[in-house]
């Protein structure tokens, strides 16, 4: 082979090596040391709960978060307040309409590195079947093969057509989506 073949075939691999794009790592939630809440103002006070149950599909490099692909999956009929009487009003057509709606999901667009061990995912919420986007700012932590983030998103109730017959008054409209998720390689 003669040497010109040789450089040729140095420089193809070379180029191709530094082509390939960045693999994502996978990484599964455990769901003991997890946690995806919710407050929203009520009267005077903050109402604050959590879904149950929920999970996540996440593909995600640090040193390449423009790859990341992440979808969750949210069981609204799992969401708990602790208040009775608001828990019982929520599976219902007011609110979750879990019969027409069993699955609410966030799946990102877009995931950026913002500084440090900040980081931004801009995506879309489901909510019986409205679509809205959705910024979420979180912190990552990698400790070996586990994980950790916290992060917060707010929505709008209204503009998935949660609790319309309540007033902003009673109920506030902002809701502050929180992140508090362990996983694991």
């Amino acid at each position: 082979m003669s040497l010109r073949k040789i450089v040729y075939a140095l420089s193809y691999v070379a180029a191709t090596a530094l082509s390939t794009p960045a693999l994502s790592e996978t990484w599964n939630v455990d769901p003991e040391r997890s946690k995806l809440g919710f407050e929203v103002k009520q009267g005077t006070g903050t109402l604050k709960g959590f879904f149950a149950t929920w999970d996540a599909d996440i593909d995600f490099d640090p040193e390449a978060p423009d790859q990341a692909k992440i979808s969750t999956e949210i069981k609204p009929l799992s969401a708990s307040t602790g208040n009775p009487q608001f828990d019982g009003t929520l599976p219902g057509k007011d609110w979750f309409d879990i019969d027409a709606f069993p699955v609410a999901e966030f799946t990102t667009q877009n995931v950026s590195h913002v500084e440090g061990n900040s980081y931004r995912a801009d995506g879309l919420l489901t909510i019986k079947g409205v679509a809205q986007p959705v910024d979420l700012e979180f912190t990552l932590d990698i400790d070996g093969d586990t994980a950790t983030a916290m992060g917060t998103a707010t929505v709008n109730r209204l503009d998935y057509k949660l609790g319309t017959a309540v007033g902003t008054d009673t109920v506030g409209d902002i809701v502050t989506v929180t992140l508090d998720l362990t996983a694991v390689r």
